[in-house]
């Protein structure tokens, strides 16, 4: 099972299981940044839109273009209020479909360790913002803990079951983060840590709703059959 690949394909499911997390560390995010108003942007792993639904509703962007392997996922973005807007194209992270400075900002919500190539992934992000733009992301930390899914990941290791990571957890530190920016030639480089909280109703609100993730529902359901 560990070798599987994830695959979000799932846009309503998605929604339930990390888009709200990610719209709750988004917030945080945004009101960080503190970027001018009626910018272009480019959403890369754009997903589901739950980022793309924030840029939307408190950035007043004059353009967003989403960006995102899955056509499930952005079928599901395509049904977003933020549609009006936004733009959805299926993609390749490391290889974006746009002309060099393109847009003023550019940003990774949850992405970057699904990159099998951080550094081109942010190489081509720099390609395509304006000099002085904006080169922006956010990341769980994979390896500190920070995950919201490392409850039941602990649970199986501890059982001995291997699950389905993200290829390139390591992208997720810190100092990780701040040399992938430096060694894009990117100046003023700024890292900062969030921290948010959700509450789930119960027990079997929290099971089902983390079921949804696509790493760990073909695990679980591997051991069920198995045992």
């Amino acid at each position: 099972m560990a070798e599987q690949t994830i695959h979000f394909d799932d846009g309503a499911g998605y929604e339930q299981m990390m888009g709200i997390w990610s719209r709750f560390a988004g917030e945080i995010f945004l009101d960080w940044l503190a970027l001018p108003l009626g910018l272009r942007w480019i959403d890369i792993g754009c997903g589901n839109g739950a980022f793309t639904e924030l840029l939307v509703e408190r950035c007043s962007p004059v353009e967003v273009q989403g960006i995102d392997p899955s056509e499930g996922q952005l079928a599901f973005a395509r049904t977003r209020p933020a549609s009006r807007l936004a733009k959805f194209h299926q993609g390749d992270a490391m290889a974006l479909p746009f002309a060099d400075s393109s847009f003023d900002a550019a940003v990774m919500a949850l992405v970057l360790v699904f990159v099998p190539d951080p550094a081109k992934g942010v190489s081509e992000m720099v390609r395509v913002v304006v000099p002085g733009g904006a080169v922006v992301t956010y990341m769980w930390d994979m390896l500190g803990g920070g995950f919201p899914l490392d409850p039941i990941y602990s649970e199986i290791q501890a059982m001995g079951i291997g699950a389905t990571r993200p290829p390139r957890m390591d992208a997720s530190r810190m100092e990780a983060l701040r040399d992938l920016w430096i060694g894009a030639g990117l100046e003023d480089v700024q890292t900062r840590e969030i921290t948010v909280k959700r509450t789930f109703a119960n027990f079997d609100d929290f099971w089902m709703t983390n079921l949804k993730s696509p790493a760990l529902r073909p695990t679980v359901a591997y051991e069920i059959r198995r045992r």
